[in-house]
């Protein structure tokens, strides 16, 4: 096996030559696609990281909201509650009101009635004194017929009574 200087030179010349040809042909747009594929992972990473931070920004503006709807639906339900109990102490109120005032009417009324049935009862009285003592007048009467005379009176005044 010898050595031939000539066959390494042409293989020397011939590599530089390759590898000038696949640096400026292959190399040169390999690596291009390469940087850019690179490129593109990169902007696809920060778009992903950029929509999980706004998915996580929604979310929390989303649980902000949902948190403010709950305490606005306490404060209408207990808004609700506090109105719907004063509308039923004021209803309370006033049936107590319209009792008292149905109460003190009907006692009015009841006294009007009892100071007429006194009138009315007195009016009777007199008028049965007066019968009576005009009749005792007209007659002397002894004891028994004063009896008499008394019993038949009490029982006029029982039937108009």
């Amino acid at each position: 096996m010898s050595f031939h200087w000539e066959s390494t030179v042409i293989a020397i010349i011939a590599f530089v030559l390759l590898y000038w040809l696949l640096n400026k042909y292959a190399f040169g747009p390999l690596f291009g696609v390469m940087e850019k594929r690179r490129q593109l992972v990169n902007e696809e990473i920060e778009a992903a990281e950029a929509s999980r931070r706004e998915a996580e920004r929604q979310l929390a503006e989303q649980k902000r909201a949902l948190e403010e709807a709950r305490k606005e639906a306490q404060e209408i339900i207990e808004s609700a509650r506090r109105t719907s109990q004063k509308q039923a102490d004021e209803i309370i109120q006033a049936a107590r009101e319209e009792a008292n005032r149905l109460k003190n009417e009907a006692i009015r009324e009841i006294q009007n009635e009892k100071n007429n049935a006194i009138a009315a009862l007195r009016r009777q009285v007199s008028g049965l004194s007066v019968q009576i003592a005009s009749k005792i007048l007209e007659k002397q009467v002894d004891g028994k017929a004063h009896e008499q005379l008394v019993d038949q009176y009490l029982r006029e005044v029982g039937k108009t009574s």
